[in-house]
């Protein structure tokens, strides 16, 4: 029966994809030596926030999420990223496969504020596998479930991150409103004839800075 073992090896930014996408170069090795003919591999990718450390003002950014750092050793779960399938093709011994990855910029979304809140290092990444594995064996092609221990740890640089929202979004940001909340603000920026929303949202922050003092 196949033992396969797992090892993410490097993360890589796809320049062309039609969304932000990383590519985990993944490594599968079959131990016990048979041929195997494809692997429906489905893998759970989370994200281990306790397992590095945090600058004060990567704190302060996170505060949202995690609330006060000095709650953050119950606060600092592990949570989902990305659940993903990919068909590993026929091989023996060993093989390499590209495991992709599509990512959001959403300020909706977990992850795009953890991500948007480090400044430096690397990010905990645990993968976890299972799915069927199809192989030629004594009676023949046969198939066997992956083991349900079978996992692989990376850190990925925030640097790669930072580079690809960078490449796909350059020099912005997004943010989801209430369809009211748009028409309010398309409504503001129509009267004073103002060319882009970076010019509307600027002259309402103004407004409040001079209203307020700040």
């Amino acid at each position: 029966m196949p033992d396969l073992n797992f090892r993410v090896e490097e993360a890589r930014v796809l320049s062309y994809a039609a969304a932000p996408t990383l590519a985990f170069t993944l490594r599968v090795e079959n131990r016990t030596g048979e041929d195997i003919r494809s692997v429906m591999l489905k893998t759970q990718i989370q994200i281990a926030p306790i397992l590095r450390h945090y600058n004060a003002h990567e704190q302060e950014r996170l505060f949202e999420l995690y609330g006060p750092s000095a709650h953050w050793a119950n606060s600092l779960k592990t949570f989902l990223l990305a659940n993903t399938v990919e068909l590993v093709p026929a091989f023996s011994g060993s093989t390499v496969i590209d495991l992709s990855l599509p990512c959001t910029y959403d300020f909706e979304v977990a992850s795009s504020k953890y991500f948007h809140g480090l400044e430096e290092g690397e990010v905990p990444l645990e993968f976890l596998f299972s799915g069927s594995v199809f192989y030629v064996g004594e009676a023949g092609l046969q198939i066997e479930q992956i083991s349900w221990d079978k996992e692989a740890k990376f850190r990925l640089p925030i640097d790669l991150w930072k580079e690809m929202m960078e490449q796909y979004f350059p020099n912005s940001a997004w943010l989801r409103l209430r369809k009211d909340t748009f028409d309010k603000l398309y409504a503001y920026k129509a009267r004073r004839g103002l060319h882009d929303w970076d010019a509307a949202l600027d002259g309402l922050l103004k407004s409040v800075q001079q209203e307020t003092g700040d």
